[in-house]
């Protein structure tokens, strides 16, 4: 299966137009690189609005286009969190094959921080930011959760003074350890039942030339074995756990060809490690995604009801 594919996948699967009962701010520009402009839609509810963010990270395979946002297939999560109170941020990043995994949580975390820097102009509460996405934008979801982090207080950017955090994740089939899959040592980094998804992880970093001018350079493939691993590890929402975490819920089929659903069990008990809330629901005989799919964004909803409405 294709990249393109497999986003055209997660849309079916995630089901059908909900209705526009709420005013969408397009194509905000929350960040810039290499030339060109990163994007989020803001989906703002007409009524009872609980002053409450939640980003959806659009994101299938690592691929992440504005259309995935717009089309009628995911509309269904956008839908039923702006009807459910929520302001969602429905958040576009570099895509694969151009941009590789770790370029991708690094525009999540400067998503997250613009959104927080914007709170008051949005209308929610700063402390109070939860994050939702399915299979990669599952993934990157965990990584936000377990890995965002606070801001650097000297940056120019003021954006960048801000912090990452989130108060509550909820997501469908992540993978979250990508050198332990489907079974302890099974390496997936574009590899096995990963290996139709190489170019996300096809790692590379840039080299400056010695006495060049500033910037002078070029971008080269990492190729080390030794070095691949690291960041494989740094990529693992598994390996950021720790004891300040916010609570996470896991959708997922246990028959899932795609992302193991030992992904979800190893996840969980990371975090009861932690003494950190966490929970899965298990779909029997389910897929990388199932017929009634569209159905649970409501149990997404009622997480975020549990855990960010308790302030």
């Amino acid at each position: 299966m294709n990249t393109t594919a497999a986003a055209l996948l997660l849309a079916a699967a995630l089901g059908q137009t909900a209705g526009d009962q709420f005013d969408r701010n397009n194509d905000v520009v929350y960040g810039r690189k290499h030339g060109m402009a990163l994007t989020m839609d803001v989906i703002t509810p007409r009524e009872n609005a609980k002053g409450i963010g939640v980003i959806w990270v659009a994101s299938g395979g690592w691929y992440s286009a504005h259309d995935m946002v717009v089309s009628d297939g995911l509309k269904t999560a956008i839908g039923t969190l702006a009807r459910r109170g929520y302001t969602v941020f429905g958040v576009v990043m570099g895509s694969q094959p151009k941009f590789t995994i770790p370029e991708l949580v690094d525009d999540l975390n400067r998503a997250t921080r613009y959104i927080r820097a914007h709170a008051a102009e949005y209308k929610i509460d700063p402390e109070l930011i939860g994050v939702t996405g399915g299979s990669a934008g599952g993934h990157l979801s965990l990584m936000l959760a377990t890995a965002g982090g606070p801001g650097k207080a000297d940056a120019k950017d003021p954006v960048d003074r801000e912090s990452s955090r989130v108060q509550a994740a909820a997501v469908f089939f992540p993978p979250t350890d990508f050198l332990n899959y489907g079974k302890p040592g099974e390496n997936a980094v574009g590899r096995g039942v990963l290996k139709d998804f190489r170019a996300p992880f096809d790692f590379h970093k840039f080299v400056p030339i010695q006495g060049g001018f500033p910037g002078a350079g070029t971008f080269e493939r990492i190729t080390d074995e030794d070095e691949i691993l690291t960041i494989a590890k740094a990529i693992s929402p598994v390996n950021h756990v720790s004891a300040d975490d916010p609570p996470a819920l896991i959708i997922h089929g246990d028959a899932d060809f795609l992302v193991p659903f030992q992904q979800a069990e190893l996840f969980r008990k990371k975090m009861e490690d932690e003494k950190r809330t966490a929970e899965i629901i298990a779909r029997p005989g389910a897929g990388h995604g199932w017929a009634t799919l569209a159905d649970d964004w409501s149990l997404i909803a009622d997480w975020f009801d549990k855990h960010l409405l308790k302030n």
